[in-house]
Protein backbone atom coordinates (compact mmCIF):
# COMPACT_ATOMS: atom_id res chain seq x y z
CA UNK A 1 0.00 0.00 0.00
CA UNK A 2 1.18 3.49 -0.77
CA UNK A 3 2.70 5.63 1.93
CA UNK A 4 0.30 7.92 3.71
CA UNK A 5 0.42 11.09 5.74
CA UNK A 6 -2.47 12.52 7.69
CA UNK A 7 -3.04 16.19 8.39
CA UNK A 8 -5.02 17.59 11.31
CA UNK A 9 -8.30 17.37 9.37
CA UNK A 10 -7.93 13.62 8.87
CA UNK A 11 -7.52 13.94 5.09
CA UNK A 12 -5.04 11.53 3.54
CA UNK A 13 -2.38 12.23 0.98
CA UNK A 14 -1.85 9.00 -0.96
CA UNK A 15 1.12 8.50 -3.26
CA UNK A 16 -1.15 6.86 -5.86
CA UNK A 17 -3.71 9.67 -5.85
CA UNK A 18 -2.54 11.25 -9.07
CA UNK A 19 -0.67 8.49 -10.87
CA UNK A 20 -2.20 7.43 -14.20
CA UNK A 21 -4.50 4.47 -13.72
CA UNK A 22 -4.82 5.00 -9.98
CA UNK A 23 -8.20 5.32 -8.25
CA UNK A 24 -8.18 9.10 -8.68
CA UNK A 25 -7.98 8.59 -12.47
CA UNK A 26 -10.75 5.96 -12.53
CA UNK A 27 -13.95 6.49 -14.53
CA UNK A 28 -15.90 6.72 -11.27
CA UNK A 29 -13.82 9.49 -9.71
CA UNK A 30 -13.53 11.33 -13.04
CA UNK A 31 -17.32 11.29 -13.47
CA UNK A 32 -17.76 12.61 -9.93
CA UNK A 33 -15.38 15.44 -10.84
CA UNK A 34 -17.29 16.13 -14.08
CA UNK A 35 -14.30 15.13 -16.19
CA UNK A 36 -14.32 13.14 -19.47
CA UNK A 37 -14.68 9.38 -18.97
CA UNK A 38 -14.12 6.36 -21.26
CA UNK A 39 -17.55 5.06 -20.23
CA UNK A 40 -20.26 5.88 -17.72
CA UNK A 41 -19.16 4.28 -14.44
CA UNK A 42 -21.60 2.10 -12.55
CA UNK A 43 -21.93 0.74 -9.03
CA UNK A 44 -24.96 -0.22 -6.94
CA UNK A 45 -26.04 0.81 -3.49
CA UNK A 46 -26.20 -2.38 -1.37
CA UNK A 47 -24.21 -4.19 -4.06
CA UNK A 48 -22.56 -6.16 -1.25
CA UNK A 49 -25.37 -7.92 0.52
CA UNK A 50 -28.16 -10.44 0.59
CA UNK A 51 -28.57 -10.72 -3.18
CA UNK A 52 -25.25 -12.58 -3.33
CA UNK A 53 -25.08 -16.25 -2.29
CA UNK A 54 -21.44 -15.82 -1.31
CA UNK A 55 -22.51 -13.03 1.08
CA UNK A 56 -25.22 -15.16 2.66
CA UNK A 57 -22.70 -17.94 3.15
CA UNK A 58 -20.03 -15.82 4.81
CA UNK A 59 -22.56 -14.00 7.01
CA UNK A 60 -24.22 -17.19 8.27
CA UNK A 61 -24.45 -17.06 12.08
CA UNK A 62 -22.58 -13.74 12.25
CA UNK A 63 -24.52 -10.76 13.64
CA UNK A 64 -24.56 -7.60 11.54
CA UNK A 65 -22.68 -5.37 13.97
CA UNK A 66 -20.11 -8.07 14.57
CA UNK A 67 -19.54 -8.46 10.84
CA UNK A 68 -18.98 -4.70 10.54
CA UNK A 69 -16.31 -4.91 13.25
CA UNK A 70 -14.30 -7.70 11.66
CA UNK A 71 -11.87 -6.32 9.05
CA UNK A 72 -11.46 -9.73 7.40
CA UNK A 73 -15.20 -10.05 6.84
CA UNK A 74 -15.59 -6.41 5.80
CA UNK A 75 -12.83 -6.84 3.24
CA UNK A 76 -14.20 -10.03 1.74
CA UNK A 77 -17.80 -8.80 1.60
CA UNK A 78 -16.77 -5.48 0.04
CA UNK A 79 -14.78 -7.28 -2.66
CA UNK A 80 -17.50 -9.79 -3.59
CA UNK A 81 -19.55 -7.58 -5.95
CA UNK A 82 -16.40 -6.14 -7.53
CA UNK A 83 -15.28 -9.63 -8.49
CA UNK A 84 -18.71 -10.76 -9.63
CA UNK A 85 -20.19 -7.70 -11.35
CA UNK A 86 -17.06 -5.80 -12.47
CA UNK A 87 -18.50 -2.57 -11.06
CA UNK A 88 -16.43 0.60 -11.30
CA UNK A 89 -16.28 1.20 -7.53
CA UNK A 90 -16.48 -0.70 -4.28
CA UNK A 91 -18.35 0.62 -1.26
CA UNK A 92 -17.22 -0.18 2.25
CA UNK A 93 -19.39 -2.82 3.89
CA UNK A 94 -20.68 -1.30 7.11
CA UNK A 95 -23.88 0.14 8.57
CA UNK A 96 -24.95 3.70 9.27
CA UNK A 97 -25.32 3.00 13.00
CA UNK A 98 -21.73 1.80 13.47
CA UNK A 99 -20.43 5.26 14.48
CA UNK A 100 -23.27 5.98 16.91
CA UNK A 101 -22.71 2.61 18.55
CA UNK A 102 -19.04 3.57 18.86
CA UNK A 103 -20.20 6.87 20.39
CA UNK A 104 -21.84 5.00 23.26
CA UNK A 105 -25.42 4.50 22.07
CA UNK A 106 -26.81 1.13 23.19
CA UNK A 107 -28.30 -0.40 20.06
CA UNK A 108 -28.51 -3.57 18.04
CA UNK A 109 -29.34 -4.41 14.43
CA UNK A 110 -32.21 -6.85 14.69
CA UNK A 111 -32.70 -9.19 11.70
CA UNK A 112 -35.91 -8.35 9.86
CA UNK A 113 -36.31 -5.08 11.76
CA UNK A 114 -33.17 -2.96 11.54
CA UNK A 115 -31.48 -0.80 14.18
CA UNK A 116 -33.20 -0.88 17.58
CA UNK A 117 -32.11 1.62 20.25
CA UNK A 118 -32.37 0.54 23.88
CA UNK A 119 -32.99 4.04 25.28
CA UNK A 120 -34.33 6.49 22.67
CA UNK A 121 -33.17 10.10 22.88
CA UNK A 122 -35.64 12.30 24.75
CA UNK A 123 -33.61 14.85 26.75
CA UNK A 124 -30.52 17.03 26.65
CA UNK A 125 -28.84 14.52 28.98
CA UNK A 126 -29.44 11.81 26.38
CA UNK A 127 -27.68 13.96 23.78
CA UNK A 128 -24.74 14.58 26.10
CA UNK A 129 -24.21 10.84 26.45
CA UNK A 130 -23.38 10.62 22.72
CA UNK A 131 -19.64 11.07 22.99
CA UNK A 132 -17.19 12.24 20.30
CA UNK A 133 -15.36 9.53 18.37
CA UNK A 134 -12.03 9.15 16.62
CA UNK A 135 -9.92 6.45 15.02
CA UNK A 136 -9.38 4.63 18.33
CA UNK A 137 -13.14 4.12 18.65
CA UNK A 138 -13.43 2.45 15.23
CA UNK A 139 -10.02 0.82 14.61
CA UNK A 140 -11.69 -2.00 12.69
CA UNK A 141 -12.93 0.49 10.10
CA UNK A 142 -9.46 1.98 9.68
CA UNK A 143 -7.94 -1.50 9.29
CA UNK A 144 -10.59 -2.69 6.83
CA UNK A 145 -10.20 0.36 4.61
CA UNK A 146 -6.42 -0.02 4.49
CA UNK A 147 -6.77 -3.70 3.61
CA UNK A 148 -9.29 -2.92 0.89
CA UNK A 149 -7.25 -0.12 -0.69
CA UNK A 150 -4.39 -2.58 -1.07
CA UNK A 151 -6.63 -5.32 -2.51
CA UNK A 152 -8.60 -3.07 -4.87
CA UNK A 153 -5.63 -1.50 -6.64
CA UNK A 154 -6.98 0.90 -9.25
CA UNK A 155 -10.63 0.35 -8.29
CA UNK A 156 -11.82 3.19 -6.05
CA UNK A 157 -13.32 2.51 -2.63
CA UNK A 158 -16.28 4.58 -1.45
CA UNK A 159 -16.61 5.30 2.25
CA UNK A 160 -19.95 6.25 3.72
CA UNK A 161 -21.95 7.39 6.72
CA UNK A 162 -25.53 8.15 7.65
CA UNK A 163 -26.57 11.79 7.62
CA UNK A 164 -27.51 13.51 10.89
CA UNK A 165 -31.27 13.56 10.18
CA UNK A 166 -31.51 9.86 9.40
CA UNK A 167 -29.37 8.91 12.40
CA UNK A 168 -31.41 11.21 14.64
CA UNK A 169 -34.61 9.61 13.42
CA UNK A 170 -33.41 6.16 14.51
CA UNK A 171 -32.26 7.49 17.89
CA UNK A 172 -35.47 9.40 18.61
CA UNK A 173 -37.90 6.79 17.31
CA UNK A 174 -35.98 3.91 18.86
CA UNK A 175 -35.87 2.11 15.52
CA UNK A 176 -37.20 2.31 11.96
CA UNK A 177 -40.31 4.44 11.48
CA UNK A 178 -42.69 4.99 8.59
CA UNK A 179 -44.00 8.42 9.60
CA UNK A 180 -41.23 9.71 11.90
CA UNK A 181 -43.83 11.00 14.35
CA UNK A 182 -41.56 11.30 17.39
CA UNK A 183 -38.76 12.80 15.29
CA UNK A 184 -40.98 15.53 13.87
CA UNK A 185 -42.56 16.17 17.25
CA UNK A 186 -39.11 16.82 18.70
CA UNK A 187 -38.08 19.03 15.78
CA UNK A 188 -41.18 21.20 15.98
CA UNK A 189 -41.69 21.06 19.75
CA UNK A 190 -38.12 21.55 20.96
CA UNK A 191 -35.96 22.99 18.17
CA UNK A 192 -33.11 23.71 20.56
CA UNK A 193 -32.87 20.07 21.62
CA UNK A 194 -33.23 18.94 18.01
CA UNK A 195 -30.33 21.08 16.84
CA UNK A 196 -28.22 19.91 19.78
CA UNK A 197 -28.86 16.29 18.78
CA UNK A 198 -28.33 16.84 15.05
CA UNK A 199 -25.23 18.89 15.74
CA UNK A 200 -23.73 16.17 17.93
CA UNK A 201 -24.48 13.56 15.26
CA UNK A 202 -22.92 15.78 12.59
CA UNK A 203 -19.70 15.81 14.65
CA UNK A 204 -19.77 12.00 14.99
CA UNK A 205 -20.47 11.53 11.30
CA UNK A 206 -17.73 13.92 10.24
CA UNK A 207 -15.21 12.16 12.48
CA UNK A 208 -16.28 8.75 11.15
CA UNK A 209 -15.78 9.85 7.55
CA UNK A 210 -12.42 11.41 8.36
CA UNK A 211 -11.23 8.05 9.70
CA UNK A 212 -12.18 6.44 6.38
CA UNK A 213 -10.54 9.21 4.36
CA UNK A 214 -7.32 9.01 6.37
CA UNK A 215 -7.25 5.27 5.73
CA UNK A 216 -7.52 5.76 1.97
CA UNK A 217 -11.06 5.83 0.54
CA UNK A 218 -11.37 7.55 -2.84
CA UNK A 219 -14.82 9.09 -2.27
CA UNK A 220 -17.50 9.26 0.41
CA UNK A 221 -21.28 9.09 0.33
CA UNK A 222 -23.60 10.64 2.91
CA UNK A 223 -26.88 8.70 3.10
CA UNK A 224 -29.95 10.67 4.22
CA UNK A 225 -32.40 7.86 3.69
CA UNK A 226 -35.35 9.48 5.47
CA UNK A 227 -34.94 13.13 4.42
CA UNK A 228 -37.76 12.74 1.89
CA UNK A 229 -40.20 12.76 4.82
CA UNK A 230 -39.69 16.53 5.12
CA UNK A 231 -40.87 19.60 3.27
CA UNK A 232 -38.23 21.81 1.69
CA UNK A 233 -38.79 24.48 4.34
CA UNK A 234 -38.32 21.99 7.16
CA UNK A 235 -35.31 20.46 5.45
CA UNK A 236 -33.66 23.86 5.18
CA UNK A 237 -34.41 24.74 8.80
CA UNK A 238 -33.74 21.46 10.57
CA UNK A 239 -31.44 19.40 8.34
CA UNK A 240 -29.44 21.42 5.85
CA UNK A 241 -27.18 23.16 8.41
CA UNK A 242 -26.07 19.81 9.85
CA UNK A 243 -25.53 18.04 6.54
CA UNK A 244 -23.54 21.08 5.49
CA UNK A 245 -21.37 20.72 8.59
CA UNK A 246 -20.44 17.22 7.47
CA UNK A 247 -19.94 17.82 3.76
CA UNK A 248 -18.24 21.21 4.04
CA UNK A 249 -16.07 19.77 6.79
CA UNK A 250 -14.59 17.43 4.17
CA UNK A 251 -13.97 20.10 1.56
CA UNK A 252 -10.21 19.95 2.09
CA UNK A 253 -10.04 16.16 1.82
CA UNK A 254 -9.55 16.30 -1.94
CA UNK A 255 -11.99 13.49 -2.78
CA UNK A 256 -15.54 13.52 -4.20
CA UNK A 257 -18.47 13.80 -1.82
CA UNK A 258 -21.84 12.25 -2.74
CA UNK A 259 -25.14 13.16 -1.07
CA UNK A 260 -28.13 10.80 -1.41
CA UNK A 261 -31.68 10.62 -0.11
CA UNK A 262 -34.91 8.82 -0.98
CA UNK A 263 -38.09 10.63 -1.98
CA UNK A 264 -36.17 13.90 -2.26
CA UNK A 265 -37.45 15.25 -5.59
CA UNK A 266 -38.53 18.53 -3.96
CA UNK A 267 -35.32 18.72 -1.93
CA UNK A 268 -32.75 18.25 -4.70
CA UNK A 269 -31.95 21.94 -5.00
CA UNK A 270 -31.45 22.29 -1.25
CA UNK A 271 -29.44 19.07 -1.06
CA UNK A 272 -27.19 20.42 -3.80
CA UNK A 273 -26.37 23.35 -1.51
CA UNK A 274 -25.07 21.15 1.30
CA UNK A 275 -21.59 20.86 -0.17
CA UNK A 276 -21.47 17.61 -2.13
CA UNK A 277 -19.88 17.20 -5.56
CA UNK A 278 -22.46 14.60 -6.62
CA UNK A 279 -26.15 14.39 -5.77
CA UNK A 280 -27.79 10.97 -5.81
CA UNK A 281 -31.27 10.85 -7.35
CA UNK A 282 -33.88 8.21 -6.64
CA UNK A 283 -35.97 6.65 -9.42
CA UNK A 284 -38.86 9.12 -9.12
CA UNK A 285 -37.10 12.02 -10.85
CA UNK A 286 -35.57 11.86 -14.36
CA UNK A 287 -31.89 12.79 -14.29
CA UNK A 288 -32.28 15.66 -16.75
CA UNK A 289 -35.00 17.16 -14.54
CA UNK A 290 -32.87 16.57 -11.45
CA UNK A 291 -29.92 18.34 -13.07
CA UNK A 292 -32.03 21.43 -13.68
CA UNK A 293 -33.03 21.46 -10.02
CA UNK A 294 -29.56 20.77 -8.64
CA UNK A 295 -27.64 23.09 -10.94
CA UNK A 296 -24.90 22.74 -13.55
CA UNK A 297 -21.99 22.46 -11.11
CA UNK A 298 -22.87 19.02 -9.68
CA UNK A 299 -22.63 15.52 -11.11
CA UNK A 300 -25.58 13.20 -10.59
CA UNK A 301 -25.83 9.57 -9.55
CA UNK A 302 -28.65 7.14 -10.34
CA UNK A 303 -31.29 6.15 -10.93
CA UNK A 304 -32.77 2.82 -12.10
CA UNK A 305 -35.74 1.65 -10.01
CA UNK A 306 -34.51 -1.44 -8.08
CA UNK A 307 -37.83 -3.16 -8.81
CA UNK A 308 -37.18 -2.94 -12.55
CA UNK A 309 -34.43 -5.53 -12.12
CA UNK A 310 -37.24 -8.10 -11.81
CA UNK A 311 -38.72 -7.20 -15.21
CA UNK A 312 -37.93 -9.00 -18.49
CA UNK A 313 -34.51 -8.13 -19.91
CA UNK A 314 -35.82 -6.04 -22.86
CA UNK A 315 -37.61 -3.79 -20.35
CA UNK A 316 -34.45 -3.42 -18.26
CA UNK A 317 -32.38 -2.65 -21.34
CA UNK A 318 -34.81 0.05 -22.45
CA UNK A 319 -34.72 1.66 -19.01
CA UNK A 320 -30.92 1.59 -18.88
CA UNK A 321 -30.84 3.33 -22.27
CA UNK A 322 -33.31 5.96 -21.07
CA UNK A 323 -31.32 6.72 -17.93
CA UNK A 324 -28.06 6.99 -19.86
CA UNK A 325 -29.73 9.38 -22.30
CA UNK A 326 -31.13 11.53 -19.47
CA UNK A 327 -27.79 11.43 -17.66
CA UNK A 328 -26.09 13.12 -20.61
CA UNK A 329 -27.80 16.35 -19.53
CA UNK A 330 -25.64 16.38 -16.41
CA UNK A 331 -21.99 17.49 -16.36
CA UNK A 332 -21.13 14.10 -14.86
CA UNK A 333 -23.11 10.89 -14.41
CA UNK A 334 -22.51 7.82 -12.25
CA UNK A 335 -24.99 5.07 -13.08
CA UNK A 336 -26.64 3.49 -10.05
CA UNK A 337 -30.00 2.38 -8.77
CA UNK A 338 -32.47 4.82 -7.28
CA UNK A 339 -32.07 3.00 -3.96
CA UNK A 340 -30.40 -0.20 -2.76
CA UNK A 341 -30.33 -3.63 -4.37
CA UNK A 342 -33.27 -5.68 -3.10
CA UNK A 343 -32.36 -9.00 -1.43
CA UNK A 344 -34.30 -11.09 -3.96
CA UNK A 345 -32.51 -9.60 -6.97
CA UNK A 346 -30.89 -12.06 -9.38
CA UNK A 347 -27.14 -11.27 -9.28
CA UNK A 348 -26.82 -12.22 -12.95
CA UNK A 349 -29.11 -9.33 -13.86
CA UNK A 350 -26.84 -6.89 -12.05
CA UNK A 351 -23.83 -8.27 -13.89
CA UNK A 352 -25.64 -7.83 -17.22
CA UNK A 353 -26.61 -4.25 -16.33
CA UNK A 354 -22.97 -3.33 -15.62
CA UNK A 355 -21.87 -4.78 -18.97
CA UNK A 356 -24.71 -3.01 -20.78
CA UNK A 357 -23.93 0.38 -19.24
CA UNK A 358 -20.28 0.00 -20.23
CA UNK A 359 -21.19 -1.08 -23.76
CA UNK A 360 -23.76 1.63 -24.43
CA UNK A 361 -21.71 4.46 -22.96
CA UNK A 362 -18.27 3.59 -24.35
CA UNK A 363 -16.51 6.61 -25.83
CA UNK A 364 -13.68 6.39 -28.35
CA UNK A 365 -10.24 7.03 -26.90
CA UNK A 366 -8.67 10.41 -27.59
CA UNK A 367 -6.86 10.36 -30.91
CA UNK A 368 -8.73 7.27 -32.09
Amino acid sequence: MAAMTTDTTGAAARDDASRPGGPADSPFVRACRRQPVPHTPVWFMRQAGRSLPEYREIRANVAMLESCRRPDLVTEITLQPVRRHKVDAAILFSDIVVPVAAAGVDLDIVPGTGPVVAEPVRTAADVQRIRPIGRDDVPYVDEAVRMLVKELGDTPLIGFAGAPFTLASYLVEGGPSRNHVKTKALMYGDPELWHALAGRLAEVTLAFLRVQIAAGVSAVQLFDSWAGALSEADYRRFVLPHSTTVLSGLADAGIPRIHFGVGTAELLGAMGEAGADVVGVDWRTPLDVATRRIGPDKAVQGNLDPCLLFAPWPVIEAEVRRILDEGRAAPGHVFNLGHGVLPETDPEVLTRVVALVHELSARPAEGA
